[in-house]
């Protein structure tokens, strides 16, 4: 404690501040439009002070939260002076920090008597942001201009009176405007009500003691912070990850991490090719988010979640022009994904080398799909991103398997699935399966959480369906000796189904898909952790007899012989065969 706030106080209006963030988040998952809010939550909210400085953020999407720092400083700097009570501002350019433009994000400043004092925020993915390809995600992209709309810092509310030729030129760039018309109502609607929370603590307890306790739980982040790094050997540790081709033809690629501990501070260094004309490159706000989650996964600190967290922490992300600091005019549309869980790996790799004993395996990456089409029972127009086809496994730690369908990396588990009814109602499709994956969990003495199968029809229309993402080729990073003796099984792929003919795609793809055709996306699982063959022999028939590993997978991987019939274990036969793998 500094002395300035009694600890009652501090938690008092901690709570608060947790309640206003809360109520944002349930005012979104209830008047959200599209799918993609109302049932996948892909949004986030977070609360700033007059700084602007990040004084609290949900427990939303990681991609989202990292970047707002940043961008929220470059909406503020840009209007300057310009800032009144009653506006607000909506952005998604990557040039001004923004994460990729299919995240918008809305800012509205919260003044009391006359002085700013906070900033409520909400990000969302939008279903659409206009652009040659639905959804927005195009794989064809040489440039960000083939991609969507940009969205510079831009006033929607000015001074309380709502900008209606703004709202309409946005709306009249994007396909399915009634959802993205609802949609951002949801967010003015989420920034309002933090708004009305934070002005009822001004007004119980004042300017200066709230300050005062904001200070206080910005400090205490530091302080957790500090206190995790000076624990943390001096040196200068890296970590490499490799980011897969997936389909663009320039092969696959490094990204590496430099991570330097001195005493309670360091300083992360990213090195990445340069950028290249595909939809994988980073600006830098974005990649910020890469950077802090890598670093939040080794770091697994308690709360409070503030800005406060990054004071010891400095960043280079590398020559302007490369894959993880994009320059103008880069496609970018896929980065939220790839590359930033291939650069979250790398940060974290490094910091684990600095400390083994918190080394973790990695979440299965994310390879989805959207859809889109004109939906024949009302003749509008659809697009979602279908994000429950990107859930796949977690990673496995030193204490406990991995969980199943809980990621991906970049979401880390706070994306939700939604249910099968509700998506079907709202589209003209019939889903066929959702369901785990067996074998695709990675192998260790700790199990990777499985991943999901996804398979969808289009119901009296032809459907457009783009696929993005990786780990289709490499599988999810394992730890501390995990391996995988079947690789294929945890492998992400879409299988589309012709009237019995089946097409298999690793790549990144635009096509279509008639009625009485079927296309399903299958997901990687999440990394092990440890020798799968010292796994106990019991917890390997578990997972056989819950169909998350199969007769043959317990052979490969875990060294356990069952009869295919009774999964009876041959008990010699299981000592052999894993006395023989110790030994080679």
């Amino acid at each position: 404690m500094t002395g300035t706030v009694d600890p009652i106080t501090l938690a008092v209006v901690r709570g608060a501040l947790e309640t206003a963030q809360r109520e944002m988040t349930v005012t979104l998952e209830k008047t959200g439009r599209s799918s993609v809010f109302n049932l996948a939550h892909d949004y986030s909210n977070a609360l700033f002070d007059h700084h602007p400085e990040m004084i609290l953020q949900g427990q939303d999407i990681p991609i989202h939260l990292g970047s707002l720092i940043p961008a929220m400083k470059a909406v503020a700097e840009f209007f300057g002076d310009d800032i009144h009570d009653g506006d607000v501002i909506y952005h998604n350019d990557p040039a001004h920090a923004g994460s990729h433009i299919i995240d918008c994000c809305m800012y509205k400043p919260v003044f009391y008597q006359g002085e700013l004092v906070f900033w409520t925020v909400c990000k969302g993915h939008l279903t659409d942001i206009g652009g040659p390809v639905p959804a927005g995600y195009n794989p064809d992209a040489k440039e960000i201009y083939a991609e969507g709309l940009r969205i510079p810092p831009v006033k929607l509310w000015d001074k309380g009176r709502r900008r209606d030729d703004v709202v309409n030129l946005l709306l009249t760039n994007m396909r399915a405007r009634r959802d993205q018309e609802g949609d951002l109502n949801a967010q003015y609607g989420a920034c309002r009500v933090g708004e009305r929370n934070l002005v009822a603590l001004l007004d119980k307890y004042g300017v200066e003691t709230v300050r005062a306790c904001i200070e206080e739980l910005k400090a205490m982040a530091d302080r957790h912070m500090r206190s995790l790094i000076a624990a943390v050997p001096d040196g200068v540790y890296t970590g490499t990850a490799v980011l897969e081709d997936a389909g663009h033809g320039f092969g696959d690629m490094e990204i590496t991490a430099t991570v330097e501990i001195a005493g309670d501070a360091c300083h992360i260094a990213i090195e990445s090719p340069p950028q290249i004309p595909y939809f994988i490159n980073s600006y830098a706000g974005n990649s910020m988010s890469g950077v802090y989650l890598g670093l939040m996964m080794f770091a697994q600190l308690p709360p409070p979640y503030n800005e406060g967290l990054y004071r010891c922490v400095s960043v280079d992300l590398g020559a302007h022009g490369t894959l993880c600091n994009a320059k103008e005019p880069a496609p970018h549309a896929n980065c939220t994904t790839t590359p930033m869980e291939t650069l979250t790996d790398a940060v974290r790799l490094a910091f684990e080398k600095a400390a083994p004993e918190r080394v973790s395996a990695s979440w299965g990456h994310a390879s989805g799909i959207n859809i889109a089409g004109r939906d024949p029972r009302t003749g509008e127009e659809y697009v979602t991103m279908v994000l429950a086809s990107i859930i796949s496994g977690a990673g496995a730690t030193q204490h406990m398997d991995g969980w199943h369908a809980c990621g991906p990396l970049c979401c880390f588990g706070a994306l939700s699935s939604g249910d099968v009814e509700l998506l079907e109602y709202s589209y003209p499709i019939v889903i066929h399966r959702y369901g785990l994956m067996e074998d695709s969990g990675g192998a260790g003495l700790h199990r990777g959480g499985s991943g999901t199968v996804w398979e969808v029809e289009p119901l009296g229309h032809e459907m457009t369906v783009v696929a993005f993402g990786e780990g289709r080729r490499i599988a999810t990073q394992g730890a501390a000796g995990a391996r995988n003796a079947l690789e294929e099984p945890k492998l992400g792929r879409i299988l589309i189904d012709r009237h019995g003919r089946t097409e298999e795609h690793r790549k990144n793809l635009i096509t279509t898909v008639q009625p009485g055709e079927r296309v399903a996306n299958r997901n990687p699982g999440g990394g092990g952790y440890g020798d799968p063959m010292a796994r106990p022999v019991a917890q390997v028939v578990a997972d056989v007899r819950d169909g998350l590993v199969s007769v043959a997978a317990a052979r490969a991987e875990y060294g356990v012989v069952l009869d295919a019939a009774t999964l009876a274990v041959d008990t010699a036969a299981t000592e052999a065969l894993r006395a023989s793998a110790a030994a080679a």
